[in-house]
């Protein structure tokens, strides 16, 4: 049997995120943390003697222009996320970009448009979709185990120090609840019903005019509503919960990571755990790999289409709460 091709990654922007990205990715096979890139060269060689990554690099275009890497992780800030993208595009590297994909649906077509110039792959980073946890949920609302769904509640909710020199509560950097969290209820929405009908939006917003808190009720066919929050003013269930006709099927807390799913019926409620061993990363990362392998330019999963939908979600959001960034 043939062994699969090791795939060489470069990680770009190396915060919090990128650590547990690349605490997975070190763990997986045929897979190899090749170089990083910060714009500090110390924090590139602290990163990649932690992770054993072969080259540190303080420049994102040297990265991108390194012919040994297969594969690139996007975690910048938000707002930098179609500059990068297309700068590794362009160098044919696959992409891999952290969500919110970018700041606008203009920004991600343009990502989308290059990315099929060069006849690479790109896919948005929602390492919800390929949790265990998430797809189990999917497969039974698809099969309508518990009937239709009639009514979603998902909330994101933390309280951290305000520090208004955080990337959290930048606007210059698309901070705010929304872009940050506010992504994960709306996923949940739109990945089990569709694009609603309606969206009623309201906000609450610190000083700074950065969303501090946002609620949102999608509207669907037939009555069904999503009810939707997110919020930096105190910590909430972090819950996703699909009402059925016969049922209720409960992702706890925390939804969006690793974490386990209660099924509620007349006639028992039984939880399930899925023993998860990593921080969930991989989940997403095998997937990107194969996608590699087999030479697609576009996730199966992950569509271009979903990605699409999912920014002209948060972009009528934003229009209804009145929050422009800079």
């Amino acid at each position: 049997m043939q062994k699969p091709k090791t795939i060489n990654w470069g990680i770009i922007g190396l915060g919090k995120i990128a650590n547990k990205f690349a605490q997975d990715l070190i763990n997986l096979e045929h897979v190899q943390l090749y170089a990083v890139a910060s714009r500090n060269q110390e924090k590139a060689n602290d990163f990649a003697k932690l992770y054993n990554a072969k080259v540190a690099y303080d420049s994102y275009q040297a990265l991108a222009e390194d012919s040994n890497i297969d594969a690139v992780y996007i975690a910048t800030p938000h707002v930098f996320h179609k500059a990068h993208t297309i700068l590794c595009l362009n160098h044919s590297k696959a992409v891999l970009c952290e969500k919110p994909f970018a700041m606008n649906y203009h920004e991600v077509q343009e990502m989308i448009a290059t990315a099929k110039a060069k006849k690479t792959l790109l896919m948005e980073a929602l390492w919800t979709y390929f949790l265990p946890h998430y797809q189990l949920v999917l497969q039974h609302i698809t099969n309508e185990t518990f009937g239709k769904i009639i009514k979603i509640e998902a909330d994101f909710g933390f309280q951290p120090e305000i520090d208004l020199s955080s990337r959290v509560f930048k606007k210059s950097l698309g901070g705010g609840s929304l872009l940050d969290i506010g992504i994960y209820p709306i996923f949940a929405a739109l990945s089990t019903l569709g694009k609603p009908i309606h969206i009623e939006s309201k906000a609450t917003f610190f000083d700074n005019e950065v969303d501090s808190s946002c609620l949102m009720v999608f509207s669907y066919n037939n009555g069904v509503e999503a009810h939707l929050k997110s919020t930096l003013l105190k910590n909430t269930p972090t819950e996703a919960i699909f009402h059925c006709k016969k049922g209720t099927i409960k992702i706890n807390s925390r939804f969006q990571e690793p974490t386990n799913v209660t099924l509620i019926s007349e006639e028992k409620e039984r939880t399930i755990n899925f023993d998860y061993s990593t921080n969930g990363y991989s989940f997403e990362i095998e997937h990107f790999n194969e996608l590699i392998r087999q030479e697609k330019t576009e996730s199966d999963v992950m569509t271009f289409a979903f990605s699409r939908d999912l920014i002209e979600l948060l972009d009528t959001v934003r229009s209804q709460i009145g929050l422009k960034y800079e």
